[in-house]
């Protein structure tokens, strides 16, 4: 075996990726809600079979690391996404209604009903899991089965 294939570093060795429903969506919600970025992150050596779990960081370190990063998104289908509640539509919609400013205590329940709703839509898109995921490698594109976990 060559270099990278005998080391485990060649991401293209892996043919599928399994993925907890959970941690995709938390992800995806993470990264809708909170400064920094969440990823389904696979770790060298790389397999046939891996494990991706979910990552949160600030700073990419996939360089030094030679880990790869799953978009959340990439694993979660269209039709789910499209469904994610945005907080921002809501205070819109008060806005629409001629109400200039909140007040606390009606931020506050717009903020419980915003989570509250994000909540529902992860229960949803557990189920919207995709069959496949492109992986980009430094060779370029790498198509691999996403097999679901629970």
């Amino acid at each position: 075996m060559e270099g990278d294939e005998a080391d485990g570093s060649d991401p293209t060795r892996i043919r599928s990726l399994a993925v907890s429903p959970e941690d995709a969506v938390n992800a995806y919600a993470y990264g809708r809600e909170n400064p920094g970025e969440a990823v389904l992150r696979v770790t060298p050596p790389f397999h046939g079979r891996m494990r991706a779990r979910i990552h949160v960081y600030r700073v990419d370190d996939t360089q030094v690391t030679g880990a790869v990063h799953v978009p959340p998104e990439d694993v979660i289908a269209d039709d789910a996404l499209a469904a994610y509640p945005q907080l921002e539509d809501e205070f819109d919609d008060l806005a629409e209604d001629g109400v200039a400013e909140l007040a606390d205590d009606e931020a506050e329940r717009l903020r419980k009903r915003h989570a509250e709703a994000v909540e529902d839509w992860q229960e949803r898109a557990e189920t919207a899991i995709v069959e496949t995921v492109t992986l980009e490698t430094d060779d370029g594109s790498h198509r691999v089965d996403v097999k679901r976990l629970g």
